[in-house]
């Protein structure tokens, strides 16, 4: 246990945050900080073919060690933490045997994580857990999944009498803003299939997730003194407005679940003669998630009609489902239940109200469903991570190594 917690503890302390508005790769200088520690660390342990590129993807390669053709395997994490929330100076707490009651994050800022309303909390009473000191984000998101697969790779080496065959690792830089898999090699990596370790509680096996789109809706109106603005004024505020009302009211995050898509409006500024309004689409239904899209291009047409054309729409798909690249290679999804099965572990097979850097790389060619990190609360002050999932999410990755040597 103490291994892992400092390893993790070795990452989340190196600030990667991660910039949108940043056109490099990786977008923010300070990644490679990391990024090279853990080329050095890769090596350390044993790894062979270890690689960085111009771009800091990272790749590594436990060599097989039976005599028998096996699938090549590969487990991905990013090293990126989100913007949403500061990811420097993380100063980690550590919550020995925790007993279900609220923990003091910061005292001096009066900022608790409560098990009342975090009521996951419950789930790990007498664990440990590694929380944030209430200012920062903690970065298990995903540096739990990195820590995770450098522990299982080093335990592998250490104890050749597990059988395997080849393993490729690879890591990668800005994932939290949408570009983790947009340069990444699949063809150098190498592996038949792969799983990222990226999801949240533990016992989590993911193969679904949304459709995405992004719509971005540009109105052009015409400023005129108001007391003289019959038939002359166009409110580009107002054409927002309504525009905004012709969406489905009920269809939207905070009252969808599941498999439920949404509109989901993140950006709206303006005034009466310019206005922009930015959301995304999404649903696991293709068919649903087409129907989506027309309805945002029909409601533009309506009131383009009405307006004299003063409205510009841009409308482009972000990612798509990956279940239809898993359901053919099932046996993927199959091997990963069973390894949390033999270790103790209920899987969680549910779809992602999210998307996945497995989605986009199932769509290049490696089919690559996502598996539990073990963190929660992701991108903000209450993020926190039992260190037992953990520990578990280590196990899993040994043991689908081993199921897949010997299947």
């Amino acid at each position: 246990m103490q291994h892992i917690i400092d390893r993790f503890i070795s990452y989340i302390t190196i600030d990667t945050q991660s910039d949108s508005s940043s056109e490099t790769t990786p977008s923010t200088e300070k990644q490679w900080n990391l990024a090279h520690k853990l080329v050095d660390e890769l090596r350390a342990i044993g790894m062979t073919d270890v690689t960085i590129d111009n771009n800091a993807y990272i790749m590594a390669t436990l060599p097989s060690n039976v005599d028998h053709e096996v699938p090549t395997i590969g487990f991905i994490s990013h090293f990126d933490t989100s913007p949403d929330f500061s990811g420097s100076n993380v100063n980690p707490q550590i919550i020995k045997n925790y007993d279900g009651k609220d923990i003091v994050l910061n005292k001096e800022k009066d900022i608790i994580l409560s098990s009342s309303y975090f009521d996951d909390l419950l789930q790990y009473i007498g664990q440990t857990l590694i929380t944030t000191d209430g200012t920062t984000l903690l970065g298990a998101d995903d540096k739990a999944g990195i820590t995770e697969i450098v522990t299982a790779m080093e335990y592998l080496i250490n104890n050749p009498k597990i059988k395997h065959g080849p393993v490729r690792v690879g890591f990668t830089p800005d994932e939290e803003i949408g570009r983790g898999a947009h340069k990444f090699d699949v063809e150098k990596f190498g592996a038949e299939w792969a799983y990222t370790m990226d999801g949240s509680q533990i016992g989590e096996l993911e193969y679904e997730n949304f459709n995405a789109a992004g719509a971005k809706i540009t109105i052009k109106g015409k400023s005129v003194h108001p007391g003289y603005a019959k038939g002359k004024m166009v409110n580009a505020l107002l054409i927002a407005n309504k525009i905004l009302s012709d969406l489905p009211k009920h269809e939207v995050p905070e009252e969808t679940s599941g498999r439920e898509g949404f509109f989901h409006v993140h950006h709206f500024n303006g005034e009466i003669e310019n206005a922009t309004v930015e959301l995304i689409i999404r649903d696991h239904d293709l068919k649903h998630f087409n129907k989506r899209k027309e309805l945002i291009q029909d409601i533009v047409k309506k009131y383009n009609h009405e307006y004299n054309h003063c409205i510009d729409l841009e409308l482009n798909d972000q990612y798509f489902n990956m279940k239809e690249k898993v359901t053919p290679v099932f046996h993927i999804i199959e091997t990963a239940k069973k390894a949390m099965e033999d270790i103790g572990i209920k899987p969680i097979i549910k779809p992602i109200r999210g998307g996945t850097d497995g989605s986009q790389l199932s769509y290049m060619g490696l089919p690559c469903p996502n598996i539990f990190a073990g963190g929660h609360n992701f991108h903000g002050k209450y993020e926190y991570v039992p260190v037992e999932s953990m520990q578990k999410a280590v196990e899993v990755i040994v043991r689908i190594c081993e199921l897949t040597a010997h299947q």
